[in-house]
């Protein structure tokens, strides 16, 4: 029943604040710090060992689908610099100046905090780069950065907490594992990507597609994990083929598939938000002994210390490159200096943060106490809310402030149009030899509806650059779209009503039901 609850009330903050400015995120956030004092409400304790394994992949999954493969290739720099570079350069600054800040704290534990605030959690903040038309050169590479950190992270945290458990660790270890991990990860997505792509378009019942699909990124993060690779390197690198080689499979898979997807996306981004603020009594009952006044100094200096670093770091990996390379200066148009602000400012942190920093042990070897571990896990909850409240609250204003060139819309349009206008040319011709065989003869009627169909969707993109109906302001094209499903309505009624007077059963509505469904959503994909 709590989980019910949990993932039901998460749900419902999540739509609610899609009809505010606030980003839902953050209202999740603030609602699970709310809930987190009720009377009767359970702890909510994020075990690393489900979130890792049994959260992180589908996320990863739903998020390199929606990315571009192509988009991320042409900002590899730019993505690595942020996803490996910049993690690793977070660890030893974060951890460094935990170490200084804080009396009695080992340089080893230190780095493991380093490691465990070092990644950002781009989920909120794609949303509204996207939401507010950032460009889509930032977009892509918040993406991309969001896919690989993780992985950076995490590696960083295995080596830095062998060194404060007393395993031993050395530089040259630590490299050599981080290889172990990226390599590894990277080969097995590889590996297991074609014949997963074969699979799916060989099975030819959508519900097996889907729920092969379901079940992908699982399977890769466990095959990687257990050689010792990264799981989260094996989840991008498979999810990023796939959503390359997606035209491949059927349509009806793509439309259940973009379905499901998006529920579940849906319901774990709620849902491990939430989470996030439900960890507050958990957390500062671990703190124990600690004075208010001391965490407290402690929790807003070391933030102050994640935001500076990602400053620190963003700048010099946009510029330097430019000034040390002819060919960079030469391919790539000069940037200013607000898309490396908002790149910097867009550094939240979330749910794998939380639950790395659950993972570490409550002893090192031989049986102490590791150091200082609850003030490390309340200092990670500190950071994580206050680079969600105080990042997430102020980028949206930050964003229209700085005044981003819009998209070209007709330009895009024109693009658009032109794809268009070639590819009915190819369905024109191919129809042609089509119907020149006799055996694919049809009644006039039939093959002249056939090109109606392609003559409507090759004008559908050019009326968008029409103007507008003078009396309802609508485009053509949104004229068009609205008669058309009013027309399927008024049948949707008719079919119903029959059904409702015993003329055709439920089997048979539901047939004549999906036809309509399938052409209102063909209606309404022609007009974007």
């Amino acid at each position: 029943m709590p989980l019910l609850l949990l993932v039901a009330g998460s749900a419902a903050i999540a739509a609610a604040g899609r009809r505010t400015p606030v980003p839902a995120p953050l209202l999740l956030v603030a609602a699970g710090l709310a809930v987190s004092y009720v009377p009767g409400v359970p702890d909510y304790t994020l075990d690393p060992h489900v979130v890792l394994p049994l959260l992180l992949p589908p996320l990863l999954h739903t998020a390199a689908t929606d990315s571009s493969y192509l988009d991320l290739r042409a900002q590899l720099r730019p993505v690595a610099l942020l996803s490996v570079g910049y993690v690793l350069f977070a660890t030893v600054a974060v951890g460094w100046a935990a170490y200084a800040l804080v009396p009695g704290l080992p340089l080893t534990a230190a780095l493991v905090f380093g490691a465990v605030v070092a990644p950002p959690d781009a989920v909120a903040a794609t949303a509204v780069a996207r939401r507010l038309g950032l460009p889509s050169r930032i977009t892509t590479i918040l993406q991309g950065e969001s896919l690989v950190n993780d992985a950076t992270a995490i590696t960083a945290f295995r080596v830095a907490l062998a060194a404060a458990v007393g395993e031993g660790a050395s530089w040259a270890g630590g490299i050599g594992e981080f290889l172990l991990a990226a390599v590894g990860g990277v080969a097995v997505g590889l590996v297991l990507m074609v014949p997963l792509h074969w699979l799916r378009t060989r099975l030819k019942e959508p519900l097996l597609q889907n729920t092969l699909s379901l079940l992908i990124p699982f399977a890769a993060y466990a095959v990687a994990e257990q050689v010792h690779a990264s799981g989260v390197l094996a989840v991008v690198v498979v999810a990023l083929h796939l959503a390359h080689r997606a035209w491949e499979v059927d349509f009806a898979t793509r439309l259940q598939e973009d379905a499901v997807w998006k529920m579940v996306a849906f319901v774990l981004e709620s849902s491990v938000f939430a989470l996030i603020g439900l960890q507050l009594p958990v957390v500062l009952r671990g703190l124990g002994d600690y004075e208010p006044g001391a965490a407290a100094w402690y929790a807003v200096a070391l933030f102050l210390a994640v935001v500076a670093a990602r400053f620190l770091w963003v700048y010099p990996a946009t510029f330097l490159p430019r000034m040390l390379s002819a060919r960079i200066r030469a391919r790539e148009e000069n940037p200013t200096w607000k898309a490396p602000f908002v790149v910097s400012w867009a550094g939240m942190r979330g749910v794998v943060s939380l639950a790395i920093a659950f993972s570490i042990p409550h002893t090192v070897h031989g049986g102490a106490p590791f150091p200082e571990r609850d003030l490390i896990l309340f200092l990670t909850f500190t950071t994580v809310i206050g680079t969600l409240v105080v990042q997430g609250v102020t980028l949206p204003p930050l964003i229209r402030l700085l005044k981003f060139p819009a998209r070209d819309e007709r330009a895009h349009t024109l693009a658009e149009a032109n794809a268009q206008a070639q590819a009915s040319r190819a369905a024109e011709q191919r129809l042609d030899e089509l119907l020149a065989d006799e055996r694919n003869a049809l009644p006039g009627p039939l093959a002249d509806r056939l090109r109606t169909v392609l003559e409507r969707r090759r004008n559908a993109v050019w009326e968008r650059l029409g103007q507008a109906n003078p009396v309802t302001g609508e485009s053509v094209d949104d004229t068009y779209r609205r008669l058309s499903r009013e027309m399927i309505g008024a049948e949707r009624e008719v079919f119903v009503r029959l059904r409702d007077a015993r003329h055709i059963d439920d089997e048979m509505l539901r047939t004549l039901l999906r036809r309509l469904d399938l052409e209102e959503a063909a209606a309404y994909r022609e007009g974007g």
